[in-house]
């Protein structure tokens, strides 16, 4: 899960029924060339109880993949491959679930990793449509070294609104067909999906990701009051820092997700607030108003949008259904007609180019936009990262790998405004001005020790001769 699965969150799952966590997803190349990022994703978090833990990557280079890997080896049970992110970013950093058709990447990602390393490697997949080439794929996967398999029964397109149920029966194909373990995903909501998956599919383990963050206490097959679990949380936050704040936002929105349907004026402040101090302020006003309603009697009688619990109680949050698509030719007409109404500014060589809404306003403000990806502009990548180098830098680099270059060579880099060498040289000068005014300064002052002439100070020294003979 990126950005869910930090160490607290963990650790609260771990008390509470999960014998298995992953850290979040990391980015391997980030992993690999970030010092910081290394440090606040996996080494700020290393905890004894924090065991068994899978460390997990999205990755689409075998060489980054492994020397990313080398880095966290020490600090985890496993590495994980993750081949099931659909998510749009993952798309447009080629990596997830859209590396699933590259079986000879992924076996050499693989198979080299498990050479080199020395814990187990895991992946992570989504499945295709036909069983027969899952299973595949599968096998593929265990042949190139992967030691244990978690399948995700849902397809590549079954996201968002259009999630769905997950394929066990893909789950049940794949266990049959290899010799690693095998951990299933999807559809879990409550301990009694995890029972009826196992007997089901057959499998050694069953993972939960947006089921456990809506419930924690999921494993242990209860269903707490939200703010129970909200506490808890907060105090293993305050416990086991540094967590960053947009984390914690995050896990209170889900736990207090059908609350805060209702109460939409502290779903307001909660997104506000700055502060964890603020944040556990917004939830105990939460908890006070839950608390009321049941002294007033409201204790499931009238429960919003069909809840098999009342709001305050964890429960899992169920994606409404898409619309189905029309079929009455009337209905359509006025679909199509108010559609036509909504984009009456939009002119029709646009709409032929076939832009969306979004990309046609901004072609709106900017006549000369161009989204065709064969047109853009294509970025000379930085010798040393590959991130696009600037177009100007004299080293040919990205900004941080110029900086690091420019302050180590004392040089100057005005693309990216770096000064290093202007700055060297204003201080010397300031310095040899300093000194300079100092050097002056005691040669005028030599004449006044040394006022007189030769005859005044023979003079001088006999006069004091005589007074001392005296």
């Amino acid at each position: 899960m990126v950005d869910q699965s930090e160490l607290a969150w963990r650790l609260l799952s771990r008390r509470h029924g999960a014998q298995l966590c992953y850290t979040p997803m990391l980015h391997a190349q980030v992993f690999v060339r970030d010092a910081n990022y290394r440090r606040e994703n996996l080494y700020n978090e290393v905890c004894e109880e924090d065991r068994p833990l899978i460390t997990q990557f999205c990755a689409n280079d075998p060489e980054v993949f492994l020397q990313a890997a080398f880095l966290a080896q020490d600090y985890c049970d496993a590495i994980d491959l993750n081949l099931g992110c659909p998510q749009m970013i993952a798309k447009r950093g080629h990596y997830g679930v859209f590396l699933q058709d590259e079986w000879e990447l992924l076996e050499k990602m693989v198979s080299l990793a498990h050479e080199k390393l020395s814990v187990p490697v895991t992946c992570k997949i989504r499945v295709f449509k036909e069983i027969e080439k899952t299973v595949r794929y599968a096998q593929m996967l265990e042949k190139a070294g992967c030691q244990l398999l978690t399948v995700h029964g849902r397809t590549k397109d079954q996201k968002g609104a259009f999630t769905g149920i997950a394929s066990w029966e893909h789950i049940k194909a794949v266990r049959k067909g290899v010799n690693i373990p095998v951990f299933a995903n999807g559809n879990i909501q409550h301990l009694s999906d995890v029972e009826r998956c196992i007997q089901e599919t057959g499998v050694q383990g069953v993972m939960s990701a947006e089921g456990n963050l809506h419930n924690p206490a999921l494993f242990e097959g209860c269903s707490p009051p939200v703010w129970e679990m909200a506490e808890e949380y907060l105090e293993v936050v305050k416990q086991y820092p540094p967590c960053s704040l947009s984390y914690i936002r995050a896990h209170l929105f889900k736990l207090w997700h059908h609350t805060l349907q209702i109460h939409q004026d502290l779903r307001e402040e909660l997104a506000k607030v700055k502060t964890l101090e603020g944040l556990a302020d917004v939830s105990a006003q939460l908890k006070r108003r839950c608390q009321e309603e049941i002294s007033d009697g409201k204790d499931g009688d009238e429960r919003e949008g069909g809840l098999p619990f009342p709001h305050w109680i964890c429960q899992p949050y169920v994606r409404p259904a898409p619309k189905p698509p029309m079929t009455n030719g009337t209905h359509q007409e006025s679909q199509v007609r108010k559609v036509c109404q909504k984009r009456a500014l939009e002119d029709s060589d646009k709409a032929a180019e076939g832009l969306s809404k979004n990309k046609q306003k901004k072609r709106s403000r900017n006549p000369n936009k161009n989204f065709c990806p064969e047109l853009k502009p294509k970025y000379l990548k930085c010798e040393q990262c590959g991130n696009p180098k600037g177009n100007k830098c004299v080293f040919n680099l990205c900004r941080g790998c110029c900086k690091k270059k420019a302050f180590k060579e004392v040089a100057d880099c005005p693309s990216h405004g770096l000064r290093f060498k202007t700055k060297a040289e204003k201080q010397k000068a300031e310095e040899d001005k300093q000194k300079q005014g100092d050097w002056t300064e005691g040669s005028m002052m030599e004449p006044e020790k040394n006022n007189q002439t030769p005859q005044a100070a023979a003079a001088s020294c006999t006069k004091l001769k005589e007074q001392a003979m005296a």
